[in-house]
């Protein structure tokens, strides 16, 4: 299919993507950190799983104190990533392999090395001095409002040139901008047009909630965090004033308007917070804002419950003006799903387990890179980390760099086939065995399996866009019933630990389509622990 016609495709409602973490997918000319020709390399593999589309974070200009989530130049390729045309030549291939690409956009925030903020930082006066989110102090010195950082500390920095302070809900170096000023609004909208006029066919808008703060600075009110202390200073507040403000929807209108002059456009809204199934619905309300959100229901979940999936599933219905919602396991943000849900398992079967519960979900789906290879959590000694959210809370927290090492190729190449030169974060020697290469050989292995629950999700019309209702199961055990396009599957997961016997209400009528976990040779009428099967029901 050539670029013109794919470009032009509509994205199939339930899309499935991949999304590459580009630092560490593969590393092109030996310096330790991926780059966008290392992704063209191995797109090739990316289309044999049979998914519709890849989100790539952030490849832009920037001094990478939160690796690229800390924009410089949105309209550039970052030197370390290569330059603008390898990013051409990525995009033509992607679509050559009828592969859709959406990219990251950081709208909530800049580096405090962008231009924008210079200017913005110099007097009370220049051109852009209410680009960002300036305040005075209060009369003793100290911060306007105990708004709190997402990394650690307060959110306010003082500035001795203005002679006053800047907003930060997140590092220091990552001032937020004023998006209550139309020409900022404006400025964001002409860098989503320069990425569309290059042939992408979507977004990833991070953050999103943090893109508007309370003009008028009032406090947060203190969180219930119960009996045990929050870890994060963050977590001591409802978010109520520096977050979720009640103009963003209107925003996202003047994206929509942008994205609406080309053809089938795929947003996506970021969301993390209390309010997160609230805000998502108004951020991707009717055929004026954004096509979908995903939230962290799963991205930060210790456990995986049935109570959970059915409590986040239910939130979204086919009524009227709703979007389709969006859902993620794994991310670049989030200790992988494996090593969260799975630690006393077969992680292998676990692995597969999750991924046809992933594929089997009512909405759009995206697979973080190496979910597809079973791969857990990477083990990083303090010495080695990058994350300057695990560096502040050590050893509080996990921190991010765990799900962000480099993709291993090959179980005996040098630095797993990632890079000739040491990576710029350690592969973890239990991730070798886990190589593609070494999977592709067995018919057996997560990345198999991987490849089948995708192919029966791209032929099924019910897993596609069909409705969904749960069915009664016993504890442990979430059942629940797909139907569209003359079809109707039943789907069966066992999330516990011990077998479980079925009624013959959830066994369907017939063999399953796809099984994991369960005996040759047997139909479903039990469920083995951490086994699950989707299968078809006449009628």
């Amino acid at each position: 299919m050539s670029r013109s016609t794919q470009h032009n495709a509509p994205w199939p409602k339930g899309a499935v993507i991949y999304q590459i973490y580009p630092r560490s997918f593969l590393d092109s000319n030996g310096d330790g950190v991926g780059d966008l020709s290392g992704i063209s390399q191995k797109l090739d593999y990316v289309a044999s799983l049979g998914v519709d589309g890849v989100w790539l974070s952030p490849f832009f200009t920037s001094p990478m104190r939160d690796f690229g989530y800390d924009v410089s130049d949105y309209c550039d390729v970052d030197p370390v990533f290569g330059k603008m045309a390898d990013f051409d030549a990525l995009i033509s291939k992607a679509h050559q392999l009828d592969l859709k690409i959406i990219i990251d956009q950081v709208y909530s925030h800049t580096s405090d090395q962008h231009p924008w903020f210079a200017e913005s930082r110099r007097d009370l006066t220049n051109p852009k001095t209410d680009w960002y989110v300036w305040a005075d102090p209060k009369p003793d010195g100290t911060p306007p409002n105990n708004w709190m950082s997402v990394f650690g500390g307060v959110a306010w920095e003082w500035d001795a040139r203005r002679g006053q302070y800047y907003l930060h809900n997140f590092l220091t170096s990552q001032p937020d901008l004023n998006l209550h000023n139309p020409a900022v609004q404006d400025a964001l909208l002409a860098v989503t047009r320069f990425w569309l006029d290059r042939g992408v066919d979507g977004f990833r808008l991070d953050a999103l909630n943090f893109a508007m703060h309370d003009p008028q600075l009032r406090d947060n009110p203190s969180a219930k965090t119960g009996d045990r202390a929050p870890k994060r200073t963050f977590d001591f507040q409802e978010h109520r004033y520096n977050q979720s403000h009640t103009d963003i929807p209107e925003f996202l209108k003047r994206i929509r308007a942008v994205t609406d002059q080309y053809k089938n456009i795929f947003t996506v809204a970021e969301m993390v917070g209390a309010n997160a199934h609230r805000e998502m619905k108004a951020f991707t309300a009717g055929e004026a804002h954004l096509t979908t959100a995903y939230n962290f229901d799963f991205l930060y979940a210790d456990k995986l419950t049935t109570k959970q999936v059915i409590r986040s599933l239910s939130a979204w219905s086919d009524v009227e003006g709703e979007a389709f919602p969006s859902w993620a396991f794994s991310n670049h943000d989030a200790p992988r799903c494996i090593s969260r849900w799975a630690q006393d398992a077969n992680q292998s079967q676990a692995a597969k387990l999750y991924l046809l519960l992933l594929l089997a979900l009512r909405g759009n789906i995206f697979i973080y890179q190496g979910e597809e290879l079973g791969l857990p959590q990477a083990d990083v000694g303090f010495e080695d980390l990058q994350d300057p959210e695990a560096i502040a809370n050590w050893p509080e927290t996990l921190g991010r760099d765990g799900a962000r090492t480099p993709i291993p190729w090959e179980s005996a190449g040098k630095n797993g086939g990632f890079s000739r030169a040491k990576p710029w974060l350690p592969i973890d020697p239990g991730h070798l065995p886990l190589a593609v290469e070494k999977q592709e050989l067995d018919a057996a292995s997560v990345l198999s399996f991987a490849r089948a629950a995708i192919a029966l999700r791209r032929a099924s019309p019910a897993l596609r866009d069909g409705s969904l209702r749960f069915l009664d199961a016993p504890d442990g055990v979430l059942a629940f019933v797909r139907e569209g396009g003359g079809e109707k599957l039943v789907c069966v997961f066992n999330l516990s630990a011990k077998d479980q016997a079925l009624p013959s209400s959830l066994t369907g009528d017939g063999s399953p389509w796809l099984a994991t976990g369960l005996p040759d040779n047997t139909g479903p009428g039990a469920a083995p622990a951490h086994s699950g099967f989707v299968v078809r029901r006449l009628g």
